[in-house]
């Protein structure tokens, strides 16, 4: 992890592609997607075969930092055929961009979306947050924050200061989440940013609960340097 933020620092990069903020945060335990950086279209259908269809196509890259809004993410692509197909739209739309490769990811399903993160607040230092994520995220603004470091029953009682809190519980066939899991992931972020002062922002959103309780984080965004 180390080589990812000495180069980031190197380069004088303000953010971390998805691929290299997620090896940040895996290597705190944080579980996130399984997917492959590809440089070719062999090598996407090769990885979504290993990986296991349905799949994810995005195109990766330290700038690209709203991929949705600039048409960079293509979904559940079932076969060899639609993994080729995305792969050339993909490098199409983001011409004249610098990309680090696509990520070919696995298609985690979950209809239970969260957000967790870090801020560097001028007088309090590193900050974890949590709450609803995807589309809620800025319309509900249901989140909660702790002072880094945490323990597990500081991250507890975050879980229980969301008004959407009943989301983490077992209902319509959903398991609950496991909480133990979910604390641990909360802690780790503290960790973060206590042990790396070059990191002023994490953001991991959606954060997604699957059916069977499984946390994944989907997409994340380390930000360094104080940049914006």
């Amino acid at each position: 992890m180390m080589d990812v933020l000495e180069q980031a620092r190197r380069l004088k990069q303000h953010t971390l592609s998805e691929y290299d903020s997620k090896r940040v945060l895996a290597e705190y335990g944080v579980p996130v997607t399984r997917e492959k950086l590809v440089k070719s279209q062999k090598e996407a259908v090769a990885a979504a075969e290993e990986l296991g269809y349905p799949v994810v196509l995005k195109a990766c890259g330290a700038e690209l930092t709203h991929k949705t809004e600039l048409d960079a993410i293509r979904l559940n692509l079932a076969d060899g055929k639609s993994v080729r197909s995305a792969f050339r739209e993909l490098k199409e739309s983001t011409k004249g961009r610098k990309l680090q490769g696509l990520l070919v990811q696995e298609m985690v399903r979950g209809q239970r979306e969260l957000v967790m993160g870090l801020i560097r607040d001028a007088q309090f230092g590193p900050c974890v947050m949590f709450g609803l994520g995807g589309i809620y995220t800025e319309v509900l603004r249901d989140v909660s924050f702790r002072v880094a470091p945490l323990a597990e029953r500081d991250a507890l009682e975050m879980m229980d200061e969301i008004r959407g809190k009943k989301i983490l519980d077992a209902f319509r066939g959903m398991q609950a989440v496991d909480r133990k899991a979910l604390a641990a992931a909360l802690v780790a972020l503290g960790r973060i940013g206590l042990e790396h002062e070059a990191i002023t922002e994490i953001d991991v959103n959606p954060l997604i609960l699957t059916k069977e309780g499984r946390l994944v984080a989907v997409d994340a965004l380390v930000v360094m340097n104080g940049a914006k």
